[in-house]
C-alpha cells in the first residue's frame, strides 16, 4: 500500500471514520429514482390522451359507487405519523420494564433506532445501580462499542481520574448514555435517534432513582433539560429535574472528550466536580456557581 493511501487511512481513523457500511459507495438518489420508475406503469401518451377524452362508462350504479380513496398525506406528514407511532412503541416498551435487566432486554429487542444496525452491540450501563449519583453521556464510542461498557476509551480514562479526584470510583456511581448504540464514525446522534431512545433513558433513571445526575456534554444536558443552551452556559449550576414523580438534582458538565481537545478547560471542569463533591457531603446541592 502506498504511503499516500496509508496516510489517508490514518487520517480517516483520526477523524473517527473507522467503520464501513458497505464495500462500495451507492448513489441512493439514483437507486430511489430507478425504483420509482419501475413501480410506475408505462402508458403511451396517445393512450393517456384518449382515456382522458373518453373515460369508460361506470358499470356500477351511482348509489353503489365506492367512496373516493382517501387523499394521500404528504411525505412529511407520513413521517410525523411514523415517528409518533415509533415514540409510542418506545414508551410502551420502556414503561413495561420493571427492573434494569428487563429494560436492557427491551432495549436490546427494540428496532426503532437505526444505529442498532451499524453498532457492534448495545452499550447499556456500568457501575452501581444503587448509587445516588448517575452519570449520563451522549453515546458510545469505538472502544465502548467493542467492549459493551460506557466510557472505557481515552475519555473514560479521564473520567475515572476525575472521579478519583473527588474520592469516587465506578463502584460508587452509575454510568449510562442518552443513546446506547454507537453512531458510525462517532458522529453526534441525530434528533430522531435521540428521540427514539429517550423513553428508555428516562425509564433507566426512574429505576435507578438517583439523587444527583451529572450530564456530560451538550447532547446529554440539552436532551434531559429540554434546552438548546450551550454546555458552556449550562455547566456549573445545579438544576432540578422531575422524573417519575421525583425531583432529581442535575449538574451539567463538560464532556471528558472535550477536555482532551481543550486541556485549558479542565480548570472549569474541576470546579464542577468540586460542586458535586460538596453536594454529596451536604446531601444537598445548596451552593450554586455563578
Amino acid at each position: 500500500m502506498s504511503d499516500s493511501l496509508t496516510a489517508l487511512l490514518r487520517w480517516y481513523a483520526a477523524m473517527g471514520v473507522d467503520i464501513a457500511l458497505d464495500e462500495a459507495p451507492h448513489d441512493r438518489f439514483a437507486e430511489s429514482a430507478a425504483m420509482a420508475s419501475r413501480r410506475a406503469p408505462s402508458v403511451p401518451q396517445d393512450d393517456r390522451q384518449a382515456r382522458a377524452d373518453h373515460p369508460p362508462p361506470s358499470s356500477v350504479s351511482p348509489s353503489r359507487q365506492q367512496a373516493p380513496a382517501p387523499r394521500q398525506l404528504p411525505g412529511f406528514a407520513q413521517e410525523a405519523l411514523s415517528q409518533e407511532a415509533l415514540s409510542q412503541n418506545a414508551e410502551e416498551a420502556a414503561a413495561s420494564a420493571k427492573t434494569l435487566d428487563e429494560l436492557r432486554e427491551k432495549l436490546d429487542a427494540f428496532q426503532g433506532c437505526g444505529l442498532k444496525n451499524t453498532a457492534t452491540q448495545l452499550v447499556f450501563a456500568d457501575g452501581n445501580p444503587n448509587s445516588s449519583v448517575m452519570i449520563i453521556g451522549e453515546a458510545p464510542g469505538a472502544d465502548e462499542d467493542r467492549q459493551g461498557r460506557p466510557f472505557v476509551g481515552r475519555a473514560g480514562q479521564l473520567l475515572d481520574r476525575m472521579l478519583a479526584a473527588v474520592d469516587l470510583d465506578r463502584t460508587q456511581v452509575y454510568i449510562a448514555n442518552i443513546v446506547p448504540w454507537r453512531p458510525p464514525g462517532n458522529r453526534t446522534p441525530t434528533p430522531l435517534e435521540i428521540a427514539a431512545c429517550l423513553p428508555f433513558i428516562r425509564r433507566q433513571i426512574e429505576l435507578v432513582s438517583p439523587r444527583f445526575i451529572v450530564c456530560l456534554g451538550a447532547p446529554s444536558a440539552q436532551t434531559l433539560l429540554g434546552t438548546k443552551e450551550a454546555i458552556t452556559r449550562l455547566r456549573g449550576r445545579w438544576r432540578d429535574w422531575s422524573c417519575g414523580g421525583k425531583t432529581i438534582h442535575v449538574l451539567p458538565m463538560l464532556h471528558p472528550a472535550y477536555l482532551l481537545r481543550q486541556p485549558a478547560e479542565k480548570k472549569r471542569a474541576w470546579a464542577d466536580w468540586r460542586l458535586l463533591a460538596k453536594a454529596l457531603r451536604d446531601d444537598s446541592p445548596q451552593t450554586l456557581k455563578d
